[in-house]
């Protein structure tokens, strides 16, 4: 029992740090007691590389990625590093062609995703070679150490209170969603340009969605999604965040044009209407659901002939209100895309989620005006 509830993707992710804190001691704790048992030399490098691998990494993925270029990188430069030492040539010309190998590597991994198995690259083929005339026996037993190290950090993730970047990319997808849906709501009864309710939640928002950058390599290594489905989603949501923020531009750029916005009959019924559609598919998304969604079309021919004829009070056209509408269906449109492209991504629901729902009370999308005025969030449950 206990150990289903800690396998609960919900708990996993509100308790990661804890989780993550007690993942790389158990790591440790298991690298200590291998290096203790076998007669490992140089055993420092094996207890370097279980830290380093899981470092600040709470994901699988990114443990994965990271252990992934560990290895790679440490195998290639000690294989280097064994070929000059055992070549009947002058200390020198061993240090020289080690320099050849760090500069093409370096080039090679410049602004690339594999920047850090360059660097252990360098580090590895510089501590086989050592002043020229290191032993071959240093080289074997430090790809063994980082070999143990390494593996050891991995089994750990995968093993032990396992937290997805997948699930982390989810809910931190369905929270820029709620966040987005709570700004366009809040912004219909702002009584400021803009409201400090608005700002916060526009900052909230922003933040959200630089998470989700960072996690693009993790949540492909897990296999789910790929960084063509990963840079698409969030290519929408910056869209929409920025038709977001004309519109609370828009909004209130002439007190004229923001008074004949608010006289638009059923304007705001459309905004609400538009706000819980975009609640209720971040609802769908934290809950592992597939995707149906219906994002209700912003319709605007109720409104053009109004928008059209806005004058200020000098008698001069105002196209604030005509912005401000067209903006609204761009939001829609935006919002109406995501979701298509979300329902098309087959491995994004999760039974796992579904199971769990309930269990913390996700048994349907609650309403933008109730108490909370938000979607249920899994770090507050």
């Amino acid at each position: 029992m206990l150990l289903g509830r800690l396998r609960d993707p919900f708990i996993n992710h509100r308790h990661r740090r804890l989780f993550h804190v007690l993942r790389v001691t158990l790591a440790l704790m298991v690298t200590f007691t291998i290096v203790e048992l076998l007669p490992l030399q140089h055993s420092g490098w094996a207890l370097v590389s279980t830290v380093m691998v899981m470092g600040n990494l709470p994901h699988v993925g990114g443990v994965i990625d990271k252990g992934r270029q560990r290895l790679a990188g440490t195998l290639i430069g000690a294989a280097l590093g064994l070929l000059l030492i055992s070549l009947p040539i002058p200390p020198w010309a061993v240090q020289l062609g080690s320099l050849a190998g760090i500069a093409v590597a370096t080039w090679w991994v410049f602004g690339a995703r594999q920047a850090y198995s360059g660097l252990m690259f360098a580090i590895s083929l510089l501590l086989v070679i050592g002043d020229g005339t290191q032993q071959l026996d240093v080289a074997l037993w430090r790809g063994l150490d980082v070999l143990v190290g390494t593996l050891v950090g991995i089994a750990a993730t995968l093993v032990f209170l396992p937290h997805k970047a997948t699930d982390l990319q989810r809910f931190l997808l369905a929270d820029c969603l709620d966040q987005m849906a709570r700004l366009y709501h809040a912004h219909t009864s702002s009584t400021a340009a803009p409201g400090i309710d608005t700002r916060e939640l526009f900052k909230a928002a922003s933040q959200l969605l630089i998470k989700q950058r960072g996690l693009t390599d993790a949540v492909h290594r897990e296999g789910r999604l790929s960084r063509t489905d990963v840079d698409g989603l969030i290519s929408y949501q910056r869209r929409m965040l920025s038709t977001l923020e004309l519109l609370l531009e828009t909004h209130w750029s002439t007190r004229q044009g923001h008074e004949q916005i608010d006289t638009m009959e059923g304007l705001r019924a459309q905004q609400h209407v538009l706000a819980r559609d975009i609640g209720t598919l971040a609802f769908e998304i934290r809950t592992g659901r597939p995707i149906k969604a219906n994002i209700t079309p912003f319709s605007l021919e109720a409104f053009a002939a109004e928008a059209s004829t806005a004058r200020s009070d000098d008698g001069r056209m105002l196209f604030g209100p005509s912005g401000y509408l067209w903006l609204n269906r761009e939001l829609a449109r935006l919002s109406g895309s995501i979701a298509e492209q979300l329902g098309k991504l087959e491995r994004l629901p999760s039974k796992r989620l579904r199971r769990r729902a309930p269990r913390h009370g996700l048994h349907q999308a609650p309403s933008l005006d109730s108490k909370e005025g938000r979607s249920h969030d899994p770090r507050q449950s």
